[in-house]
């Protein structure tokens, strides 16, 4: 699934063609990703309004409208969006007054659409935690303190702190030297600075080299983004650790894959 830098990237992309653009049409070629409202209703509003910006929160990315409205847009594990577009296996195309194409793709079709009076009400939105950006070390030591769960799988947790998924969390934890399965409040104070401060520096730098195309992540040009080839232990399993040479395990916790290094990582 794109995490925060890979939405962040889509963000920074759409920005740069789509503003200011009218959507001319709507065609819908698979309704199933339509969440809200109908599939009619859908085509009915979004058709004439113009875009006025393009905003992210966590992995959603929402396209406000001049009228106030917006375009809620969850990719989830497949969904893309790709400008130019004209895909024959799109689900979703935006005929815009520039006569482009902006197309949502979806192979697996777990993605959702919305259109709403006002993005902030919806649910999952406000089921939010802060995002590494919007709080401080000290913020974030407290926020620790009484946690007993997995550090992994509290990274992972949107209600805790938002945008964060597998890719990230592995990576963090790896540069921060601490073991996935570490219970949060057993991380000692200096640690829990150092992995606060290389949450930040992962995800910044992830961003600037346009996420990692994991599976079916595009940037919008359809290009791929290339942190992959930063990874240290994600996706490295029964390879040598870049650091120690040391092989890198895999485990499963809340069932997900898990990559660390047994000997870097305490």
């Amino acid at each position: 699934m794109p995490e925060l830098p890979e939405v962040e990237t889509i963000k920074r992309d759409l920005e740069k063609v789509i503003v200011g653009k009218k959507i001319v049409e709507v065609c819908i070629h698979n309704a199933a990703v339509i969440k809200e409202p109908s599939a009619k209703e859908f085509k009915k509003n979004l058709e004439g309004q113009v875009i006025k910006s393009v905003l992210r929160r966590a992995k959603v990315l929402i396209l406000e409208l001049k009228s106030g409205n917006a375009l809620a847009v969850h990719l989830k594990m497949t969904g893309q969006l790709v400008y130019p577009g004209g895909s024959p296996k799109s689900r979703v195309s935006f005929l815009l007054s520039n006569g482009e194409t902006l197309d949502f793709n979806d192979q697996r079709l777990f993605g959702e659409l919305r259109f709403v009076d006002d993005w902030k009400k919806l649910k999952f939105i406000q089921s939010l935690g802060p995002e590494p950006f919007d709080i401080s070390v000290e913020q974030f030591k407290k926020m620790l303190i009484f946690k007993k769960t997995k550090i992994k799988p509290l990274l992972m947790d949107q209600s805790f702190v938002s945008g964060i998924g597998n890719l990230y969390a592995a990576e963090c934890l790896f540069r921060s030297g601490i073991r996935p399965e570490r219970t949060a409040n057993s991380l000692s104070e200096k640690e829990a600075e150092l992995l606060f401060k290389e949450i930040k520096a992962v995800l910044r730098e992830a961003i600037r080299y346009g996420g990692s195309s994991i599976d079916d992540y595009v940037r919008v040009s359809g290009g791929p983004g290339s942190y992959v080839r930063y990874h240290k232990v994600y996706g490295r399993q029964g390879k040598p650790c870049l650091v120690c040479k040391t092989m890198i395990q895999k485990i499963f916790m809340a069932g997900r894959g898990t990559c660390f290094c047994p000997k870097c990582q305490k």
